[in-house]
């Protein structure tokens, strides 16, 4: 299994790296290969630049991070997101990051007539763990943005039969000691079932 997490949090410490923890935890405890892109911790570059926007469709002489993050991308099986939803939809960094990585020819064929061509086919299983400040019934009523764009957004472009996973705290900023560590376990069984064997699941 190779495993690419993508987090992003700007405090180390925080609850949401307490996620991350147990995310990376369960794929090293199984043996599964591992990268970490930390959003944060890289200073990536949200911001899609004039001539990055010009250039759209080129499939050469991208950027350092643009090639080595796509190179994750085309090498792991099982993708991973972990984040805080804030406004009910991925903080800015993770949204111009799906912007400058999630490229035609990387995530995509650009559609000639139709719609577009998947290139994601390798991702058998993918997965959202975040926390919303908003309450459950709040996040349902506006919608869960980030969830859906991952899920069905980027979950169109993985492999048709690809295993999805997703578990978020409500209401985090009311949360207590007792919630969030319900929280860390509802995250490692979520976990321990996306990367289980089908037969470990029959």
């Amino acid at each position: 299994m190779n495993a690419l997490v993508v987090y992003c949090h700007p405090h180390e410490g925080s609850f949401t790296s307490a996620v991350r923890d147990v995310v990376t935890g369960h794929l090293r405890k199984i043996g599964a290969e591992l990268r970490v892109i930390d959003l944060y911790g890289e200073a990536f570059q949200p911001v899609l630049s004039e001539s990055e926007w010009r250039s759209y469709e080129a499939t050469e002489d991208r950027s350092d991070d643009i090639a080595r993050h796509a190179e994750a991308l085309a090498w792991c099986d099982t993708l991973i997101f972990v984040y805080p939803t804030w406004w009910y939809g991925h903080p800015a960094i993770l949204k111009g990051w799906m912007e400058r990585i999630l490229l035609p020819g990387v995530a995509f064929e650009m559609p000639d007539g139709g719609d577009i061509k998947p290139l994601l086919r390798n991702v058998r299983r993918l997965a959202v763990y975040t926390t919303c400040g908003a309450s459950w019934w709040l996040t349902f009523f506006i919608g869960s943005l980030g969830r859906k764009t991952i899920l069905r957004g980027i979950g169109l472009l993985c492999h048709p039969r690809a295993r999805k996973s997703f578990a978020a705290h409500y209401s985090m900023d009311s949360s207590t000691a007792e919630s969030r560590a319900r929280h860390l376990e509802k995250v490692e069984k979520a976990i321990a079932k996306l990367t289980a064997s089908r037969g470990d699941q029959a």
